[in-house]
């Protein structure tokens, strides 16, 4: 699990006003399940997704994130990421492929996270932020993402990355603000994932 734990560029969980947001969410619960719900509504709550709310700038790192207080999905997941990191908890990052107006093209990346916990294993988990339309929650074993997959061109991931995907920080990194990254979202095609190591999520529905 060490990797999913580790600080990097991008997940900078040791960054001071990082940490102590960890420990303070930390302090006021006992497991790591509860602190792992309580850090991800706080991101999902506390923190502006940047379309909806039509905010700058783009942010990527979590350290940003916290400190401009919005993001894309992708970025969110950063700081849950970091969050649960700081507190010792495994997080990952996972992705879906979603048709951008929900007609077919075009598509982009969406973005989430994954937790590890103890009584459980891996749990998907999605800090976008909720609306009319949207209701993620935390309620393990069952999950309960911001999305479902309902077209041919879409698709659910089973990787659990340790990093971002490349393509999804140099999207953040090269938007100057929120309507230019909706113009310019990451997406990789179904005939390109083994370039980006994706595999397709299997369903039993």
């Amino acid at each position: 699990m060490k990797e999913y734990l580790q600080v990097s560029e991008i997940i900078d969980w040791q960054y001071p006003t990082v940490l102590e947001l960890a420990q303070k969410i930390a302090s006021r619960h006992q497991t790591p399940e509860a602190i792992a719900k309580a850090c991800f509504e706080w991101v999902r709550n506390e923190i502006y997704h940047s379309c909806d709310y039509q905010m700058n700038p783009v942010t990527c790192k979590a350290s940003d994130v916290l400190r401009y207080k919005t993001g894309y999905c992708y970025a969110k997941s950063h700081l849950l990421a970091a969050l649960l990191r700081a507190n010792g908890i495994p997080a990952g990052l996972c992705y879906q492929r979603l048709s951008i107006h929900d007609n077919g093209e075009p598509y982009s990346l969406h973005g989430f996270n994954a937790v590890y916990l103890p009584e459980i294993g891996w749990y998907r988990v999605d800090a976008r932020g909720n609306r009319q339309d949207i209701n993620a929650q935390f309620t393990p074993p069952q999950e309960q993402l911001a999305y479902q997959n309902k077209l041919l061109g879409e698709a659910d991931f089973e990787n659990i990355f340790c990093e971002p995907l490349s393509v999804v920080v140099e999207a953040l990194q090269s938007s100057t603000t929120w309507n230019d990254m909706l113009h310019h979202l990451p997406d990789v095609s179904l005939t390109a994932l083994e370039k980006y190591g994706l595999v397709l999520r299997i369903t039993t529905n």
